[in-house]
C-alpha cells in the first residue's frame, strides 16, 4: 500500500493585487517553506486568507492538493511552470485522491490531527493565480477540487511527514462526489441525505444540501417570454408624487397570476431612445384580470408615464417576476417600508387580508408628509379587516392631522423599532432605499429575529456581491468608457440603462461592470449559482459552457455572450 506524504508546506498572508482593473484581496499566493510549522485551530503559523466568507476559519483551517492533480493539469494545459503551493493550497501532498478521500476522514500529520471538511470552494481567485480563467469550472468537472481540514489537535508539522488516516467518514462519501452533488446536475435525493447526515460537513454545504432537498420542483414558467402588450385601463392618483397604471390584456384574456411582492418591467418607446426599461412592483391584490402598477414620479420615465400615459394606451411589459415574496407560512408578519417602498409589501397585506388570515400583522411604514402618503386610507382598511392588525406610520416632515389613524411625527429607526414590542419569531418584509434596510434589517436581528426570516426588496439596482474586491464604490450606471459598441443592444433592467454590445468584453458580467450596473458573482466561470440573473428577453451563447446550464428565461452572465438583443434583471 503507498504511503502518503505531505510533500510541501506553503504559507503566504493576504495581498491586494490589481486584477482586470480592480484590486482584489486575496491570499492565494503560497509558496513553499522550509523546517517545522505549527499549525492552529484557524490556520498554519505565517498563512492567513483573504476573504473569509468563502475561506479560512475553524472548518477551513488547511487546504490540501494533490501532487498527482499537479501532473493531470500539466498534461491538460500543457504547462511546465506549476509549482506547489500554485493552487492555493498549504498542504502539498503525495496521495490522498479526491475519489478516495471521504468527507468527515482524520489524518494525523506530524504531531496535529486533522478531519476533512468539505471540498475546496471553487472561486475565480485559483483561476486569476494560474492566469486561466477556465480553472474554477475544470477542478469540479475534471473532479479535482481539492479538499479543507479542521484541525482537531494542534500541532508541528513539516514536509516528509507520512500522511496516517485515523478514522473513516460516516457514509464514506468522496470529496470529488460531495464536489459534484453542489456543483453537477444529476443530483440524487439519498445521496443528500447522507451528505446532510455528515457531522464533519463544513455549514454552509450542509445548508447548501437542506436546501437543496428542500425545493420543490422548479415550477415551469406562469407567464410570457420577452415582451408583450398590456392595455392601460386606467390612471389613478395616490398621492401628490404616485399614481396608480392599471393595466390588463389587449383581448381581455386572464393574466398569469402574480406572487405578492413581484414587479413588472416596462419597455417605454416613447419616453427615450432606445427605449428605456423600468421596474415597477405591483400594489395590488394578486388577480388574473389586471394588474396595478404604482410609480412615483422621479425620472424622465416615470415623468412620462405620470403626465403622458393615457388610459387605453398599449405598453410593452415582462411578465410577473422577483423572489421577494411572501412566504407560506404562518407565524407574525412585519412589513416594513419606506416611501414608495410601500408598494410590494401592500400586495402582501392584501393578499393576508383576502385569506382572512388570523396571523399578526405589524404594517410600519415612514413617508414625508401626509400628501405624499400613498395608500394611507387602503392599508388602514385593510389592516382594520385582521383579527390582528397593528399600523405605526411616521410623518418626517410634519405633524400628522388629529385622528389619522397610527399616525406620529418621527422617524422609524433602530430605536423606535426598540419600542413596539415586535415579535421575535416573526418573518420580516422590508423594502425601501438601502441605507434604511440596512438598518432596519441590523435592528431587528438585534431585537431577537433570525435573520433568515428578514426579506428585503430594494428598488433600483441589486446590491453587488463582489468577494474579495476591495476598491469598489457604487457608482451610477452609465455607458462603459471608450468607442461605443456595434453589437446587439444590452438593457440592465433594474439599472435603466441600455447599451450596445462591445465585443471586447468577454462576457456580459465584465460589460455589467464596465458600466458600473451592480453585479452578483463569485466564481466567473460558470460553476456556481451567484451569477444567474433573469433574463427577460434575448438570447446568449456561452465560453466556456456553464457545468450547469440555467432555466429558460435566465442567463449565467460570468460566461455570457448576448446572440441578439438582451434585457436583464440588473
Amino acid at each position: 500500500m503507498t504511503v502518503a506524504r505531505l510533500v510541501s508546506l506553503n504559507v503566504g498572508m493576504p495581498k491586494d493585487v490589481p486584477w482586470q482593473g480592480k484590486t482584489v484581496h486575496t491570499g492565494i499566493f503560497k509558496y513553499p517553506v522550509e523546517g517545522r510549522l505549527m499549525v492552529r485551530r484557524l490556520n498554519v503559523d505565517g498563512d492567513g486568507q483573504g476573504d473569509l466568507g468563502g475561506h479560512g476559519g475553524e472548518n477551513r483551517a488547511v487546504l490540501v492538493y494533490q501532487r498527482q492533480s499537479y501532473e493531470h493539469w500539466r498534461r491538460f494545459l500543457g504547462r511546465d511552470d506549476l509549482a506547489d503551493g500554485q493552487f492555493g493550497e498549504n498542504f502539498t501532498v503525495d496521495g490522498l485522491p479526491d475519489d478516495e478521500v471521504h468527507i468527515g476522514d482524520r489524518y494525523r500529520i506530524g504531531e496535529a490531527e486533522f478531519e476533512v471538511t468539505q471540498p475546496r470552494v471553487t472561486c475565480f481567485r485559483v483561476g486569476m493565480r494560474l492566469g486561466e480563467p477556465r480553472m474554477p469550472s475544470l477542478l469540479v468537472a475534471h473532479h479535482r477540487p481539492g479538499f479543507y481540514l479542521r484541525v482537531i489537535t494542534e500541532g508541528h508539522v513539516e514536509a516528509g511527514d507520512e500522511i496516517v488516516r485515523t478514522r473513516t467518514g460516516r457514509h464514506e462519501l468522496s470529496v470529488a462526489d460531495v464536489d459534484a452533488l453542489l456543483y453537477l446536475p444529476g443530483r440524487d435525493a439519498e445521496t443528500l441525505r447522507k451528505a446532510v447526515d455528515i457531522p464533519a460537513l463544513s455549514p454552509g454545504w450542509q445548508g447548501s444540501f437542506r436546501d437543496l432537498l428542500a425545493a420543490a420542483p422548479a415550477p415551469e414558467p406562469s407567464g410570457w417570454r420577452g415582451f408583450r402588450p398590456l392595455r392601460v385601463e386606467r390612471i389613478v392618483p395616490e398621492s401628490t408624487t404616485v399614481a396608480s397604471i392599471h393595466l390588463a390584456a389587449d383581448d381581455g384574456a386572464p393574466l398569469p397570476r402574480p406572487v405578492p411582492g413581484q414587479y413588472l418591467t416596462l419597455r417605454v418607446p416613447e419616453a427615450g431612445d432606445p427605449a428605456p426599461v423600468r421596474s415597477y412592483s405591483l400594489s395590488a391584490r394578486p388577480s388574473d384580470s389586471e394588474y396595478r402598477i404604482s410609480v412615483k414620479r422621479d425620472g424622465v420615465v416615470s415623468g412620462y408615464l405620470h403626465t403622458r400615459l393615457k388610459a387605453g394606451a398599449v405598453v410593452d411589459v415582462a411578465a410577473p417576476r422577483g423572489d421577494f415574496v411572501l412566504a407560506g407560512d404562518t407565524g407574525p408578519v412585519l412589513l416594513i417600508s419606506a416611501g414608495i417602498g410601500v408598494t410590494p409589501v401592500l400586495a402582501m397585506l392584501h393578499a393576508l387580508a383576502a385569506s382572512r388570515t388570523g396571523r399578526e400583522v405589524r404594517w410600519l411604514h415612514t413617508t414625508r408628509t401626509a400628501a405624499e402618503h400613498a395608500f394611507a386610507a387602503e392599508a388602514h382598511e385593510l389592516l382594520a379587516s385582521l383579527p390582528h392588525g397593528h399600523e405605526n406610520v411616521y410623518y418626517t416632515a410634519e405633524e400628522p392631522a388629529p385622528g389619522t389613524p397610527g399616525a406620529t411625527h418621527g422617524r422609524l429607526t433602530a430605536e423606535t423599532l426598540s419600542t413596539l414590542e415586535l415579535p421575535r419569531a416573526a418573518t420580516a418584509y422590508l423594502c425601501g432605499p438601502d441605507a434604511f434596510m440596512t438598518a432596519m434589517r441590523e435592528a431587528l436581528v438585534k431585537l431577537g429575529l433570525d435573520p433568515a426570516n428578514v426579506h428585503s426588496e430594494l428598488f433600483g439596482g441589486v446590491s453587488a456581491i463582489n468577494p474579495g474586491i476591495t476598491d469598489a464604490v457604487r457608482t451610477t450606471p452609465h455607458p462603459p468608457a471608450g468607442a461605443a459598441g456595434t453589437g446587439p443592444a444590452v438593457t440592465f433592467a433594474r439599472s435603466g440603462l441600455t447599451v450596445p454590445w462591445n465585443d471586447s468584453y468577454p462576457s456580459l458580467l465584465e460589460f455589467a461592470e464596465a458600466c458600473d450596473v451592480p453585479t452578483r458573482w463569485s466564481c466567473r466561470t460558470g460553476v456556481c449559482h451567484t451569477c444567474v440573473t433573469p433574463m427577460l428577453s434575448g438570447s446568449v451563447a456561452y465560453e466556456p459552457d456553464p457545468l450547469e446550464p440555467p432555466a429558460p428565461g435566465e442567463a449565467l452572465v460570468c460566461c455570457a455572450r448576448p446572440q441578439e438583443d438582451v434585457v436583464l434583471d440588473l
